[in-house]
């Protein structure tokens, strides 16, 4: 497998029963049009890259599980989860484990403590997937505790075949308004990620949270940032406030030797508000939840 084709997704925000997102919004339904979406396509993996759930139930994961792995099966692709700031690491290791499905995963820091970071390794067909456990219960913002970054350097010090992608919710590249700033990896966490990427084989790093596209190269390495299932960010509004509209979307990335290609896309439902937020608001959400 010379080169790997991934569908991207993130932020789907699935729930265990029939509640919608902020009201409005059917986050299966978005779910299931972005798969028909790219029906058409083939892929060796199918990525969702945290806030698989809403609500943290264990249903709303058996049902991305239900909606996923079938049809990643049918292109002979494998599924891998990562940890969301909406996310409950109970509740996700009971259905999906360790994150990768259809494969020996091995997690990255060790333990048998049930509420330790959900991150893990594997390697199908020449190419590694590691995924990183950003989320900080009870939390918006993200980290990276230093046993998840010190596993990662030691596993990055052996190359594999064709090489690694590493998969995180909260991106290592900064946000696009306010709110999600406060919301973000943090500096520190995220210099000290570059620190052990640097001179690696991660050929691309996959990232969600933002809701929005953003391919940004850091040391010569492509983050991808897939809009959101669930809804889209806007991206060019003031970024005192914040919005989102009734879209889907997700990226394909094709991943060889010697080239990365990122194609993002979205599509409209309704193409109407899913909600607006004014800048008082976006200030009252930064006091309650973002980092002090």
């Amino acid at each position: 497998m010379a080169t790997l084709r991934v569908l991207h997704l993130t932020d789907t925000h699935l729930f265990g029963d029939d509640s919608r997102h902020y009201g409005v919004v059917d986050t299966a339904d978005h779910l299931r049009r972005t798969l028909a979406h790219v029906a058409g396509r083939e892929f060796d993996l199918v990525v969702c890259s945290g806030d698989v759930s809403e609500d943290g139930s264990e249903a709303s994961y058996e049902l991305a599980r239900e909606l996923l792995e079938p049809w990643a099966a049918e292109r002979g692709a494998r599924v891998v989860f990562a940890m969301g700031n909406h996310d409950r690491r109970e509740s996700f290791r009971a259905v999906l484990g360790e994150g990768q499905l259809g494969v020996a995963a091995t997690p990255l820091n060790g333990g048998l403590d049930p509420a330790r970071p959900i991150a893990s390794v594997a390697t199908a067909g020449g190419w590694r997937t590691i995924v990183l456990d950003t989320s900080v219960p009870g939390a918006g913002y993200g980290a990276l505790d230093p046993a998840q970054l010190d596993a990662l350097a030691v596993e990055l010090a052996t190359p594999a075949e064709h090489g690694t992608i590493l998969i995180m919710h909260h991106p290592p590249v900064p946000a696009q308004t306010d709110l999600l700033g406060a919301l973000d990896l943090g500096d520190a966490d995220t210099a000290a990620l570059w620190e052990r990427l640097a001179g690696s084989d991660v050929r691309a790093v996959l990232a969600g949270h933002y809701h929005l596209p953003v391919v940004e190269f850091v040391r010569g390495i492509p983050v991808v940032v897939a809009p959101g299932s669930a809804n889209v960010a806007a991206a060019f509004e003031d970024p005192a406030v914040e919005s989102a509209s009734d879209d889907f979307g997700g990226a394909t990335l094709e991943v060889s030797a010697d080239r990365v290609r990122v194609v993002p896309f979205t599509r409209p439902v309704t193409g109407g508000d899913v909600f607006r937020m004014d800048t008082e608001t976006v200030t009252r959400i930064i006091a309650a939840a973002g980092r002090g």
